[in-house]
């Protein structure tokens, strides 16, 4: 095998060496950045000009030619309400509809995954039997495609599913879980917290081993009870694990789509409706094509995820410095 390499990695030191002496050793290495600087670009700068060049324009045509450039209009057609807690008084009330879905949404299920992933990895960070095993379990969720998950709980939830089956031998009776708007927000939360938590139990497990052992056995020789030791050892040091669960699962849950889409497809009426259903329903799935309305509410919420974002970084910055 290193009679072929040899020769080959020699061959290709020639070039690179002429390369180096012609740009120097600093600048070579964008020479290597340069593939994935220009893949990057591609794939997410451009997208991303191109979607606020479509966010100031109308009609429904696709090619930037054929649009006519329309300012803010988009935008003021998204914001344009007479009492934003109200979607009927805003003038696209769908919109309003999915933005206040996805709040209640978001603080719902964050707030379950990551009281649960936390109660989950406090349990899994104890000497207990079997601990690879119910590791294993809690992650594999995770390893699931999001249409997946959303077909077997549909197929357990729907009228004639499993859940419904048993609860008519037990004789309580069947419910309309899909139909009924509130069981059918419920139960995408739940699911929505099933099929996550294990990640975040795996990050939250992984900063609790990080805490030094002498830590508790001081509490332990001081007599101070568990409570004690949870709430002024483990809490203060595992709070910077805790700021990037949360962010990310904020981001995650804003981010809510082909999971939700599958299990109910937004029903019943828009309960289940979220931001990215919408932005998707007006770009691609309705009629017209409302391409400018879709870009201006993406970018509205790409502007809410950078607003988490630099939270994250500025409380991360601010707990470094002390």
């Amino acid at each position: 095998m290193l009679r072929i390499i040899t020769p080959v990695m020699r061959v290709i030191e020639i070039p690179m060496l002429a390369l180096q002496r012609l740009l120097g050793i600093n600048r070579l290495a964008w020479v290597f950045l340069a593939p994935n600087l220009i893949l990057f670009g591609l794939f997410a700068f451009l997208p991303v000009i191109l979607n606020i060049f479509y966010a100031t324009t109308g009609s429904d045509n696709v090619l930037l030619s054929d649009r006519p450039y329309v300012g803010a209009r988009n935008f003021v057609t998204l914001t344009d309400c007479g009492n934003y807690l109200d979607a009927n008084s805003c003038r696209e009330d769908k919109f309003w509809r999915a933005v206040w879905n996805t709040l209640w949404f978001v603080t719902l299920q964050v707030g379950f995954m990551v009281g649960f992933a936390l109660l989950t990895a406090l349990i899994l960070n104890r000497d207990i039997r079997a601990r690879g095993f119910f590791r294993s379990v809690f992650f594999f969720p995770v390893l699931l495609s999001p249409v997946v998950v959303a077909l077997i709980w549909k197929w357990i939830l729907q009228r004639e599913g499993v859940l419904n089956a048993f609860l008519d031998w037990t004789g309580v009776g069947g419910v309309n879980w899909l139909v009924q708007a509130d069981w059918a927000f419920g139960w995408s939360v739940f699911i929505s917290v099933w099929a996550h938590m294990g990640f975040y139990t795996l990050i939250l497990l992984a900063g609790l081993q990080a805490i030094p052992r002498d830590v508790y056995e001081a509490a332990i020789m001081d007599r101070a009870s568990a409570w004690r030791t949870f709430r002024r050892i483990t809490l203060p040091l595992l709070a910077p694990t805790m700021l990037v669960v949360l962010v990310l699962a904020l981001i995650k849950g804003v981010q809510t789509f082909d999971e939700i889409y599958a299990f109910t497809g937004g029903g019943p009426g828009t309960a289940t409706t979220f931001i990215i259903q919408y932005i998707y329903e007006e770009g691609f799935a309705g009629a017209p094509r409302l391409f400018g309305l879709a870009a201006a509410a993406s970018l509205l919420v790409a502007g809410v995820l950078v607003v988490l974002t630099l939270i994250q970084l500025w409380v991360n910055r601010r707990n470094v410095n002390g």
